[in-house]
């Protein structure tokens, strides 16, 4: 289950699922379409899958995330130059890379996972709950996790600005660095 973030990680990715065998699952988040723009080498070349980006170093945070809400987390972050974070790009939800999740937190001691969709029933459910059984030590603050509101996803912009996650991120990120 394959869901990159950026043109060059979608371009690999889309090499590596057309030639793997089995059955994959490409997810194109179609306003990054509109929105992102990336320089891609004309070679060929792939990008394996079960292999998170880390697009930050930090040591405050790990911040978690996939799809659109990596932009969001590195818009926040950019806002907030004092905030040491690792962001991890997920690029694959299955398999997910979940040692660099694991290395990561047990580095900056408080993880957050931000994504576009709702919470119930999410990836971000399944992290957090590894990550209490896995690195429950390490952990300072409970695992946070931030997700867009259980509602139908609306059409109007005005009513989907009020609905993405990315509207309390920045609010959420702050009040877990302060716990």
């Amino acid at each position: 289950m394959v869901y990159p973030a950026f043109p060059y990680d979608a371009k690999g990715l889309l090499a590596t699922a057309i030639n793997d065998p089995n059955p994959v699952l490409f997810f194109e988040h179609k306003a990054l379409y509109r929105s992102i723009r990336q320089d891609l080498p004309t070679d060929y070349f792939t990008l394996p899958f079960g292999v998170a980006s880390k697009l930050r170093e930090g040591s405050d945070i790990t911040i978690i995330a996939y799809g659109a809400a990596v932009h969001w987390a590195l818009e926040i972050l950019d806002k907030n130059p004092h905030i040491s974070a690792d962001v991890l790009d997920l690029r694959t939800l299955q398999p997910l890379d979940f040692e660099s999740i694991l290395a990561s937190v047990k580095k900056t001691n408080k993880a957050i996972i931000l994504q576009e969709d709702s919470l119930f029933g999410s990836i971000s459910s399944d992290i957090s709950s590894q990550l209490m059984e896995q690195a429950f030590e390490y952990l300072d603050a409970p695992v946070k996790r931030v997700a867009s509101i259980e509602t139908p996803i609306p059409f109007a912009s005005a009513l989907e600005d009020q609905y993405l996650a990315k509207r309390t991120f920045e609010q959420e990120l702050k009040v877990l660095l302060d716990y």
